[in-house]
């Protein structure tokens, strides 16, 4: 569903939506199937490889509708707590004015202006410089920032990332946005289970499969039964291996359906809400690079502001670059770019190289003794200037001062 403006953009972020979910339900589907494959060849490892993909199809028939309750349970459950999810992984915590008067003011003043419902406010303990929203209803709706933002940016540049954050509730992105997050989180909850299923257990010699931890194995009948039910068992495996892979693979491509063009229009709502390009162009150039969150995960860094995490080829980004928004900034908006600020990492080591010369030697630097008007106040006193004779014989009792005649 293509969007051509901000109301069509709006209707294709719910329609994706709608269609993640069902593709969610989809991959559980892939992953289950992949599991019965894995439990066939467990139960009995003399058959073919048409009887393991009859018996796993069996198996998934009988297991779909289990496999329905349970995913739509997780759906209803992130729905319901997903920002205590997040909360726990970034330690945001909600604030209100008397806590953060300066921050909610700002945010507060945005929502007026617009007759916008006002988010829940929070704040995450961290030196980073980033910020995001949550929610998938007006009720849920949150803009979380770092105190590491409030300490770095001026008012005018924190009321241009607020306004970035409020457009994404208005066009629905951080609904697409929660979708994701759910969306990983189950495919990479069922991968990781099936991988530790599949690592407990050893193909033997013989043709079986084996727990690790058990000492003897059951032998097949003849040579050439091994060989030919060994093979089909492993092209089995290697067949369930490739789904679950493959399901994984398509859970980081739902990140691709988060499509890079909305946060060029988070930038451009920001600008129509502020009217100031430049300060959503100063905000990007202090956040660029210095937006990693420590222990935060993948989901959550693509909810902020700016992603540091390209990802292989940048093939995986879900964030332009910050020069290909100030870009469009400055070429859309007016902006001006007052270009990349110095690295982080080169600041620092800069810093650590400039201390160690100023604490060399202290007392090498000798004090610059005070001058006056009248010499060196540490020298010794000396004789009164003598007045310099007046040329129009003016008396001697009016003689020429430092700043004029007296």
């Amino acid at each position: 569903m293509a969007a051509y403006g901000l109301y069509t953009h709006i209707a294709s972020n719910k329609f994706r939506s709608m269609l993640l979910l069902a593709g969610l339900f989809a991959l559980v589907y892939v992953l289950v199937y992949a599991g019965a494959l894995i439990a066939e060849v467990l139960i009995n490892s003399d058959g073919t490889v048409a009887y393991y993909l009859n018996r796993a199809f069996y198996d998934l028939l009988k297991a779909a509708p289990v496999a329905t309750v349970v995913t739509a349970l997780w759906v209803v459950i992130a729905y319901f707590f997903h920002q205590s999810m997040i909360d726990a992984v970034t330690g945001g915590h909600d604030v209100t004015r008397q806590e953060e008067p300066r921050l909610y003011n700002l945010l507060e003043n945005l929502c007026i202006s617009r007759g916008i419902t006002m988010p829940k406010l929070k704040i995450m303990e961290s030196p980073a410089l980033n910020a995001f929203a949550t929610g998938l209803n007006p009720r849920q709706y949150s803009v979380t920032v770092t105190t590491g933002l409030l300490n770095a940016l001026n008012d005018k540049e924190i009321e241009a990332v607020l306004g970035h954050e409020l457009t994404h509730i208005r066009n629905g992105d951080v609904q697409l946005m929660v979708v994701a997050v759910i969306i990983a989180g189950v495919v990479g909850f069922f991968g990781e289970l099936f991988f530790r299923l599949f690592t407990n257990f050893s193909w033997n010699s013989g043709g079986s499969w084996s727990s690790g931890s058990s000492s003897s194995s059951r032998s097949s009948s003849s040579s050439s039964d091994s060989k030919s039910s060994g093979g089909g068992a492993v092209i089995v495996i290697i067949i369930a291996v490739v789904l679950i892979v493959v399901a994984w693979l398509m859970s980081q491509v739902v990140k691709l359906a988060l499509s890079r063009s909305r946060e060029y229009l988070a930038d451009a709502g920001s600008v129509e809400l502020t009217k100031d390009p430049d300060a959503m162009i100063s905000a990007l150039r202090k956040i660029e690079n210095r937006g990693e969150l420590p222990g935060a995960t993948s989901a959550v860094m693509e909810l902020c502001v700016d992603n540091p995490r390209e990802g292989f080829a940048d093939l995986f980004a879900t964030h332009p670059s910050v020069q290909s928004r100030v870009d469009a900034l400055v070429k859309f908006a007016g902006g001006h770019d007052p270009g990349p600020l110095p690295d982080p990492a080169e600041e620092t080591d800069q810093a650590e190289t400039e201390q160690p010369e100023a604490q060399a030697n202290p007392q090498d630097i000798s004090p610059v003794p005070p001058h006056g008007p009248w010499g060196d106040a540490a020298g010794p006193a000396g004789p009164p200037p003598v007045p310099a004779p007046s040329p129009s014989g003016a008396p001697a009792g009016n003689p020429m001062g430092p700043w004029g005649r007296h």
